[in-house]
């Protein structure tokens, strides 16, 4: 018979992880599939999660709470899921080797970054010569000279909150429309931040992890690239079931984060939100407890 949990956890981030924690001193009987996909594994060190004076490294962060759930023995499962489906009144989730049923399901699948393919990505990211989060890192690139490659939708309000902390800012413009929209132009003009158009800039980086931006026939060196081409929210298995998303693919979710599915749960950056550890962590605070709440009917499990 296929094995029923009261939850399946599908994602091993943060906010994948917390949602285990809690449930786990839920006393429910959960299963986590974590296919080790998670973006914060990318984190260099990061300064502004609570608690680590002295910042964290995103394999130190997720390493540090897979050991918090050991003591719980919960099931784990290092895979990814491959098909979701709906049964009456549980869900069916189906990996390579496993068939499992659950009565809830909470969705931490996160986001990939898109154009992040070049030789050396990883060691750039690792070393600092590239970025993918102002909000995490943009203290750390105070006054340094800083390379941004965005398309027109992105490039302007994401030049604009860079410039608060360095003057010495490029934009690489890469997207097909010629210009950016009146006032952007003039906020971008007041504010001295240098504006490239090249729709076929790209970045590179060394075996050291320097970065650096082709433009033209020219290679200009720079202390960090931020190359924000948008990312893709890993939300197919959530929209297998009918789930809805907002515009950019995020799905919608109500104050307890359970998407337009019942039952089905998401939290961390496949939501709709800012893409933060600390907000995963609070969304999945709310969601594993409004899960329990909701299944206070059936048998705890001992």
């Amino acid at each position: 018979m296929e094995d029923i949990y009261d939850c399946v956890v599908i994602g091993g981030g943060p906010g994948g992880l917390t949602a285990a924690l809690y449930l786990a001193r839920f006393r429910r009987k959960i299963l986590v599939i974590d296919a080790r996909e998670s973006r914060a594994a990318l984190i260099p060190v990061s300064h502004n999660f609570p608690a680590f004076p002295d910042g964290v490294t995103g394999r130190s962060l997720l390493s540090r709470l897979r050991e918090q759930l050991e003591p719980y023995a919960i099931d784990t499962l290092a895979e990814s899921v491959v098909a979701l489906e709906r049964r009456a009144e549980v869900f069916r989730v189906v990996t390579a080797t496993r068939t499992v049923l659950a009565r809830r399901i909470v969705i931490a699948t996160g986001i990939a970054d898109r154009g992040m393919s070049g030789e050396n990505w990883r060691l750039g990211i690792e070393a600092g010569g590239l970025r993918l989060c102002p909000i995490c890192d943009a203290y750390e690139i105070i006054d340094k000279s800083v390379a941004l490659l965005a398309r027109t939708e992105h490039a302007a309000s994401h030049a604009l909150f860079l410039r608060d902390y360095t003057d010495k800012l490029t934009v690489f413009h890469v997207g097909a429309e010629a210009a950016f929209a009146a006032d952007e132009a003039v906020a971008l003009a007041n504010a001295g931040i240098t504006i490239v158009h090249d729709v076929g800039a790209g970045v590179a980086v060394d075996a050291a992890g320097r970065a650096s931006v082709r433009a033209g026939n020219a290679v200009r060196s720079f202390d960090t690239v931020y190359p924000m081409f948008g990312c893709h929210p890993r939300n197919e298995l959530a929209k297998t079931l009918g789930a809805q998303c907002d515009a950019e693919g995020k799905l919608l979710a109500d104050p307890y984060q359970e998407t337009t599915v019942p039952g089905v749960f998401a939290v961390g950056d496949v939501v709709s939100g800012l893409n933060q550890i600390s907000v995963a962590v609070g969304q999945a605070a709310i969601a594993a407890t409004h899960i329990h709440h909701g299944l206070r009917d059936q048998t705890v499990s001992y």
